[in-house]
């Protein structure tokens, strides 16, 4: 009977190292002299970023100290979804940053319809919030994730579970 290979396409984002750059964030901006005074904040919410500061400069600022935090901790900034800019009170201005898991089921479809596309011999399935990739041919599936990784589909993806039987 003939071998079946396999891997999984994925988006994860590690919730250890989030807290971690959160942290440092907090500390970084209690010690800067642009924040002294200031009430800005960056706090985990059900697994939401709240950031909040007295004005938009001073939220893109601390955003982009988050950001370089972040990336220090091998955290991918394209997981991050930020939604508007939306007053708050005491004249405070917020925003919220979603952080994705997980492939969402539209951008599942769009990667199913390129590998398809791409006329390679591999089954493509959707398994919840991830995409198993499965054919015969390790380098056709070393084919397939190197044609992924060419595309930008606007999320951060990962390939892992790679097994072969």
């Amino acid at each position: 009977m003939a071998k079946e290979n396999s891997f999984d396409v994925t988006s994860k984002v590690d919730y250890a190292e989030v807290t971690n750059a959160i942290n440092q964030t907090t500390k970084e901006v209690s010690q800067r002299f642009d924040f002294k005074g200031s009430k800005a904040t960056v706090e985990l919410q059900d697994k939401d970023l709240i950031l909040s500061a007295e004005d938009e400069t001073k939220l893109r600022n601390m955003n982009d100290i988050l950001q370089g935090k972040l990336v220090k901790r091998n955290v991918p900034l394209k997981a991050l979804n930020y939604e508007t800019v939306e007053p708050a009170a005491g004249g405070t201005v917020r925003q919220t940053v979603k952080i994705q898991q997980g492939i969402p089921i539209e951008k599942a479809k769009e990667i199913v319809k390129f590998i398809k596309d791409a006329k390679l011999k591999v089954q493509v399935s959707i398994q919840g919030d991830t995409v198993r990739i499965s054919g015969k041919d390790r380098d056709t599936l070393q084919e397939v994730i190197a044609k992924l990784k060419t595309k930008d589909f606007g999320i951060d993806m990962q390939f892992d579970n790679y097994r072969s039987n």
